[in-house]
């Protein structure tokens, strides 16, 4: 493994650490406090456009396996330098759930990204994970990857996160990651709804790399507007 991938595989394991440390937190202390889905959506918000801002000139700034996923549907990256930021991903996530579970008072939630359907309806839920999935990536394939957003590429990405988390947190407990559902599901021992989440959020990654690339890629400039004017 080049150092430069290593390095890239340091920081997708830091930045998903980092949104499901800050992100379960933030769930944790609006279920104890009954907030409702507003501090939990500004959290993953901003820890994501933080992580981006900081780390996303290193590895791309994926910190999640369906957005990996996406890029890898859309030719944007490798699959072995996929299968090494999905390893990255998800032992960051694990990591990270254990800590918080170690720190947080034993009668204190996890944090799970679980709602009202998860339960009795899960793939009711899964089909809401995959829809706000596809949205998600279809903005960053749009911001980030075609570069419609320039700098502010992170905040946009950021503030969508959270608007889609107000939408779906008290159905669905709004994850979009499956690193963010693995690592708290696990630590709390309760693993009857991953496949759905699973299925609904991969799905709907590839979905939004698909539809990235191959439907709304922007159409290549006109050769005039390329080359520059030559003064008679």
């Amino acid at each position: 493994m080049s150092s430069s991938l290593l390095k890239a595989a340091l920081v997708e394991f830091v930045g998903t650490f980092a949104l499901i440390f800050v992100g379960g937190a933030v769930v944790s202390a609006a279920t104890v406090n009954r907030w409702d889905v507003v501090p939990p959506a500004f959290g993953h918000g901003l820890i994501i456009a933080g992580m981006i801002f900081a780390f996303g000139h290193v590895s791309g700034g994926n910190f999640n396996p369906a957005v990996t996923l996406a890029l890898l549907v859309g030719g944007k990256t490798q699959i072995d330098r996929a299968v090494i930021y999905w390893v990255a991903q998800f032992g960051g996530a694990i990591i990270a759930a254990v800590i918080l579970r170690g720190v947080l008072p034993a009668d204190v939630p996890m944090g799970e990204t679980t709602g009202t359907l998860t339960a009795t309806q899960p793939w009711t839920a899964a089909i809401i994970e995959a829809i706000l999935t596809f949205l998600f990536v279809t903005v960053i394939y749009q911001v980030a990857v075609h570069g419609k957003a320039g700098i502010l590429a992170p905040l946009a990405i950021g503030l969508t996160l959270a608007a889609l988390i107000t939408a779906g947190g008290a159905f669905t407990g709004a994850s979009f990651n499956p690193a963010r559902t693995l690592g708290p599901a696990l630590v709390a021992g309760n693993l009857d709804y991953l496949l759905p989440y699973f299925v609904g959020i991969f799905g709907g990654g590839a979905l939004g790399g698909a539809f990235g690339i191959f439907v709304m890629k922007p159409d290549p400039e006109p050769e005039a507007a390329k080359t520059p004017h030559r003064k008679k």
